[in-house]
């Protein structure tokens, strides 16, 4: 598996030297007569601009979105001061160079369709320098359990998620139905309504059981037969299986010579071994995204037939943004449609492990800070919503609170989060997140015959969680 490598940057002294160096060939004027010696003066010159425009200093809002960001990355795990002077050391290695945090938003563990389990793909990616990873593994998200475990040896953070499936039907007419995929992203506590969410998933889920044997059947009218028991011990046990494992069953079977033979040859969308499952709407799936606490993009919008109308229709329902970042720079086409339709421009390596040396690494796409900064800014307050609703939820189920001993009495929602939160449920809250909570329990009273909650908002909260 190749690695994307950025080569180092070079020292102001050298910068500047070369800057010097390049300035002087550019100045010195080519013999007259000499053509070859024009051209190359003027693509020197036209290097030297892209560099200088390459080089350029960071904007304020740009470094104030990197301090930002970090922080909310560390989960407040350090000291101010000691915060403050890492963020410094950070900013001082890009000199000119447009800030850069390694988030990786698109990836797959072995829970879906990836060679690597949870714990693997989170060591890769601390390899690979990223500080925040989402887990987006196809319908469950069984994996981000073992990630979040992980990654505390590392000090990444895990942005809890899942890629769902679904199908598009341009105005709903037969016939015209398109695979789409979109991505659905959650705080720590993860989604609200969450028996609503797991019933969609596992439909979609068992639908692949019998998809994959629509396939195999296809198959074995092309003389490439397969059985689906070898398919199924592919995905592994509890693994609904995908296309990727009747590729692996493909090539284990010497019909096809690797992964991407036996999808660009049969498994692509509408291909001659192409089945679908049993997905719900796109227009359905990014309403249930935001009603269960979660941000909403569409992935891989390249890939679409037409993407114009989609969007547009997706955006109704309350689409929050889409893939415009890939391992290959940003498609300023989808940009262009992003800020039409007012979207989120996002973007991940999309990393499975698979054999295949073109396959973008975890943490390639460079993904601008500001553009995760805004995404950040979209997201925490939904994501704050979505845990005082689970939070209220839970408090239900403590039996200290609501079981036949009676209730406690606190005096501040210090005391009411730090009894509440020695729930097992709750364990991933992070500090700032349990600051929140105090801000806004601010008195508790609990009575004997009832426990009832008296919730005084001191102020509007406006910070976020970093």
């Amino acid at each position: 598996m190749t690695t994307t490598t950025r080569p180092a940057a070079p020292t102001t002294e050298e910068e500047e030297a070369v800057v010097a160096a390049a300035a002087a060939v550019d100045a010195a004027p080519a013999p007259p007569g000499d053509a070859e010696g024009r051209e190359k003066q003027t693509k020197g010159r036209a290097r030297s601009k892209k560099k200088k425009k390459r080089r350029r200093t960071p904007s304020e809002e740009e470094v104030a979105a990197l301090r930002s960001v970090l922080r909310w990355a560390r989960r407040g795990e350090v000291r101010e001061d000691e915060e403050d002077a890492a963020d410094c050391a950070h900013l001082s290695q890009f000199g000119r160079r447009r800030p850069r945090v390694a988030v990786e938003l698109h990836s797959h563990s072995a829970r879906s369709d990836g060679s690597l389990s949870p714990a693997a793909l989170v060591q890769r990616a601390h390899r690979n320098g990223v500080k925040v990873l989402a887990l987006t593994d196809h319908d469950t998200m069984a994996g981000v359990s073992e990630a979040m475990e992980s990654a505390k040896e590392f000090s990444i953070r895990i942005i809890p998620a899942v890629e769902i499936s679904a199908v598009y039907s341009p105005g709903n007419g037969p016939g015209a139905e398109e695979p789409v995929h979109i991505l659905a992203y959650y705080g720590s506590w993860g989604p609200t309504k969450s028996q609503e969410l797991e019933k969609v998933l596992s439909s979609i889920r068992e639908g692949r059981y019998t998809r994959a044997k629509e396939m195999l059947l296809k198959l074995r009218n092309l003389d490439m037969p397969l059985k689906f028991e070898d398919v199924c011990n592919i995905a592994g046990n509890g693994v609904a299986p995908g296309r990727v494992h009747v590729a692996r069953a493909m090539v284990k079977a010497g019909y096809v010579d690797n992964l991407r033979q036996a999808f660009s040859r049969y498994l692509y969308d509408g291909g001659p071994a192409y089945a679908t499952g049993s997905e719900p709407a796109g227009e359905t799936v990014v309403q249930l995204i935001c009603r269960t606490g979660g941000i909403a993009v569409l992935a891989h919008p390249w890939a679409l037939k037409n993407p114009v109308p989609l969007i547009k229709d997706l955006k109704a329902s309350g689409l929050h943004g889409i893939e415009a970042y890939r391992s290959d720079g940003k498609l300023s086409g989808l940009s262009d449609l992003a800020d039409t339709y007012e979207l989120l421009k996002l973007g991940g390596s999309d990393y499975h492990g698979r054999d295949d040396k073109e396959e973008p690494d975890i943490g390639s796409v460079d993904l601008p800070v500001l553009a995760f900064f805004k995404f950040l800014e979209v997201a925490q307050p939904i994501w704050r919503n979505a845990m005082m609703e689970n939070f209220a939820n839970t408090i239900k189920r403590i039996p200290d609170l609501n079981g036949s001993k009676g209730c406690r009495r606190t005096s501040s929602g210090n005391d009411f989060c730090s009894m509440c939160l020695s729930s097992p449920e709750l364990e991933e809250t992070d500090d700032s997140e349990v600051e929140i909570l105090q801000m806004v329990f601010s008195d508790i009273i609990l009575s004997n015959r009832s426990c009832k909650t008296h919730i005084e908002q001191r102020a509007e909260i406006t910070s976020r969680l970093h």
